[in-house]
């Protein structure tokens, strides 16, 4: 009678619980994955498309400066001496002019990232950032690789 009573009740139980109701939640796990791989990707690859001239750039090892999120324009010096504006070749003689239609934000202009391939001569490099001062942009980084250290008379010798 006991066993009577035990399975008669849990034989109720079982066939009402046994069906399944559909899961009402989403399963969020997959989603994640996908977008921390693709996260990943994108954080490999962004450096890589911000440099469109090739330039072999000078080594230093000065410190990085801290990255302000303001307007900002990159002026590129390839090895022939060909200047671009944000991946675009100014004409010979046109910079004074291209310079002129850059865009003031706020009165000073935008920041301004020079880089200049290592084999072109100094000369250069200097009447281009001439002519930024003549425009009134005054605040112009200078980008380089980051080196090991170096020595600091490469003139001098060690021999005795």
């Amino acid at each position: 009678m006991a066993m009577g009573l035990a399975s008669g009740g849990g034989g109720r139980r079982r066939g009402r619980g046994s069906r399944r109701r559909p899961m009402s939640e989403i399963n969020v796990t997959p989603f994640v994955d996908v977008m921390l791989v693709l996260l990943i990707i994108f954080m490999v690859t962004a450096p890589l498309l911000t440099a469109g001239v090739p330039i072999d750039l000078p080594d230093s090892r000065a410190s990085q400066l801290p990255n302000e999120q303001q307007q900002q324009v990159t002026i590129a010096i390839d090895r022939a001496g060909y200047v671009y504006i944000d991946d675009v070749e100014v004409p010979v003689g046109g910079l004074p002019q291209a310079l002129e239609s850059l865009p003031r934000g706020g009165g000073e202009g935008p920041d301004i990232t020079l880089r200049a391939d290592r084999a072109i001569e100094y000369g250069r490099v200097m009447a281009v950032m001439g002519e930024l001062n003549r425009a009134g942009l005054n605040r112009i980084s200078l980008i380089t690789n980051s080196a090991a250290p170096a020595a600091v008379n490469p003139g001098s010798s060690n021999e005795e």
